[in-house]
């Protein structure tokens, strides 16, 4: 007999705009709303979404090892202490022009964020994959980007997973001493409908992919790209997941509001219980928070 179909739920009756960045930290569910300008919280204990303004666009947020988060806008990279404010602009981490911001971004194994850019006006290979170091210090890691997307590190952190969606492909990098090197195609993704966005990594070194206009999340063997299994949402627009819960095996999916089609879920956060196997935790980033 088949296993039955995974059933993705909303949690809430909160919607975002365009809901994207999701992260499980001390036993919330935290993403953001791009265009609704805020950092977001959903605590599954109450069902109640927190969230806070940002006074900008905001691309991603990440944990920091010593408490605080660092975020991405339209403006450059920040350093928070709390949720709530108080922001500290990292020197020289502006986007590459007005007609970009910061997307979405991740933090490898060893503790590096890598934040990538979009080019708002989709102008190719304008944007960039940045490495920031322990002092906020940013480097180009990957250049000719033009919408930097989901990434993601195997478990044993030799390897990294990276998505520029106009490629529609998935990209894996030897990553070694803080680099990435040696990239090549994992997944070529023109036999699915919509593009790819966010993604998220299992324990056992597989990856998920939501699909940007595609209204799913397809797993993907991360070594030979076979497409293992796709969940089906009611709503176009998957945007980004994370594994959460109690034990890491439940995927929580991000979705935003499409332009051009009514549906009464688009915006919400979903949640797929016990997929069948354990996310890997988020890392937290490396960066100095002054005292």
């Amino acid at each position: 007999m088949n296993d039955p179909m995974p059933v993705p739920v909303s949690v809430s009756e909160h919607r975002s705009r365009w809901g994207e960045g999701p992260f499980w930290c001390g036993g919330k569910l935290w993403y953001v709303d791009i265009e609704g300008k805020a950092l977001q919280a959903f605590d599954p204990q109450c069902g109640e979404t927190g969230r806070w303004d940002m006074g900008q666009r905001i691309g991603f947020a990440r944990p920091l090892a010593g408490g605080g988060l660092v975020w991405g806008g339209d403006h450059g990279l920040y350093l928070r202490k709390t949720p709530a404010g108080g922001d500290l602009l990292l020197p020289g981490s502006a986007p590459e022009s007005g007609d970009h911001r910061y997307n979405d971004a991740g933090v490898s194994p060893d503790g590096v964020l890598f934040a990538g850019t979009i080019s708002l006006k989709k102008l190719q290979g304008s944007a960039h994959l940045y490495r920031v170091d322990a002092q906020g210090g940013r480097e180009v890691a990957i250049s000719g980007v033009t919408n930097s997307n989901g990434i993601g590190w195997t478990p044993e952190g030799n390897a990294c997973f990276y998505i520029d969606t106009p490629r529609r492909q998935v990209l894996r990098y030897r990553y070694e001493a803080g680099r990435l090197q040696d990239p090549e195609v994992l997944v070529d993704t023109g036999g699915i409908e919509g593009s790819p966005d966010g993604l998220a990594v299992d324990v056992t070194g597989n990856l998920w992919v939501a699909f940007c206009h595609g209204g799913c999340v397809c797993a993907f063997d991360g070594v030979t790209g076979a497409l293992q299994q796709r969940i089906d949402f009611p709503c176009i627009e998957t945007t980004a997941c994370a594994f959460g819960g109690a034990h890491m095996r439940d995927l929580y999916v991000t979705t935003g509001v499409a332009k051009d089609r009514e549906e009464p879920e688009a915006g919400r956060l979903f949640v797929v219980e016990d997929v069948g196997v354990a996310g890997v935790p988020v890392v937290p980033a490396a960066i100095a928070l002054p005292a």
